[in-house]
């Protein structure tokens, strides 16, 4: 039905336009007692599917990664299409409008998207606003810095937002990935990234301690574009600064094996979809593999098949996030990855 008939609806506008018309009408279909519906549809309660990982417990291994519901306004209402957890952000100190619009692209023959959004949203207090409502569903955090803030001050950034984030989330993710603010890629380097994670880990302990609770996972969503000494560097920095674990990934600066029209492959900003997808495992991989997996990971990019989530929990992968599929598939997406791991595990056990 969604690709039948909801998706050539939504994509007759325009890419931004339409993400504003889906959420006032999942608000809107979850305000006249439809929500147990979709719960009903999309939802494998299995408990073959929970997974443990960085101390949590995750009803399933399907989340929806950052982006999607960056002002956390929607995390109970999308819990209810069958995702293990929600990641709300990119969110900042400060609230800003991000980069001037148009700044959101459908590449339909390739089935991905360009956006430069540029961490638009409206700020990490007005969030927490809506974040103090009780959650059915686990919350990551996805913390960024503003754009007027400079590089050497983004620490600040970053503390406000965890600081202010705390009490309300079950994780954090640390994003110096994003190709859409200028010079945060530059805090990927060995140097800042460390002094950035170390405040963090420290901010951590002195509030878990203060509220005489846990420390809170923290994890790194790195970029798709590194080279293999960057990946390296990554996994080293983990090691000394021992966060929880690592995003992989966001999206790419690249443009290769496109096949959409040159206008639209030629816009400025960070691809997602279909032909990061085997980038994306690629990086797991290195990673799970030259770590001898000493730390988790979460898998993201390109998945659009309960194939391409399984190739990347194959590759080292511990739980997975989709996007761009859930875009371009629907919210039956997350259902058929689930069942699809399930039919898995009982194909194992018949031969084991």
């Amino acid at each position: 039905m969604y690709k039948t008939f909801i998706r050539p609806l939504l994509f007759q506008f325009d890419a931004e336009r339409a993400h504003h018309l889906t959420f006032s009408l999942i608000r809107l279909l979850s305000k006249i007692g439809l929500s147990d519906i979709f719960k009903g549809i999309y939802t494998i309660e299995d408990k073959r599917l929970a997974r443990e990982v960085f101390g949590i417990k995750f009803k399933n291994p399907v989340g929806l990664a950052a982006g999607f519901d960056k002002d956390a306004k929607l995390f109970n209402e999308l819990s209810d299409f069958g995702f293990g957890f929600i990641e709300i952000g990119t969110l900042t100190p400060k609230p800003q409008k991000g980069n001037p619009k148009k700044r959101l692209f459908r590449l339909k023959p390739d089935a991905a998207i360009i956006n430069r959004m540029g961490f638009n949203n409206q700020g990490v207090f007005d969030a927490v606003d809506r974040l103090k409502k009780p959650h059915k569903v686990l919350i990551g955090g996805n913390i960024g810095k503003n754009k007027v803030t400079p590089n050497e001050e983004a620490v600040k950034d970053y503390l406000i937002c965890f600081d202010t984030l705390f009490p309300y989330v079950d994780y954090f993710v640390v994003n110096v990935s994003s190709p859409n603010t200028p010079g945060l890629r530059e805090l990927q380097d060995r140097e800042p990234l460390t002094a950035l994670l170390n405040e963090l880990k420290i901010e951590n302990t002195e509030l878990a301690t203060k509220g005489a609770v846990e420390e809170k996972p923290i994890l790194l969503k790195i970029a798709p574009d590194l080279t293999e000494e960057q990946l390296l560097d990554i996994i080293q920095i983990i090691e000394t600064t021992k966060i929880d674990g690592v995003i992989a990934t966001n999206t790419t600066i690249s443009r290769s094996n496109l096949i959409s029209d040159c206008f639209l492959v030629e816009e400025i900003g960070g691809l997602s979809g279909k032909p990061l997808t085997t980038r994306s495992t690629e990086v797991i991989r290195f990673l799970s593999e030259r770590s001898n997996k000493s730390f988790p990971i979460i898998g993201v990019g390109g998945i659009h098949s309960p194939e391409d989530a399984i190739e990347k929990l194959n590759a080292g992968a511990d739980l997975v996030q989709v996007y761009t599929g859930f875009i371009y598939e629907g919210p039956s997406l997350i259902k058929r990855i689930n069942k699809a791991i399930l039919e898995k595990m009982d194909h194992q056990e018949q031969f084991s």
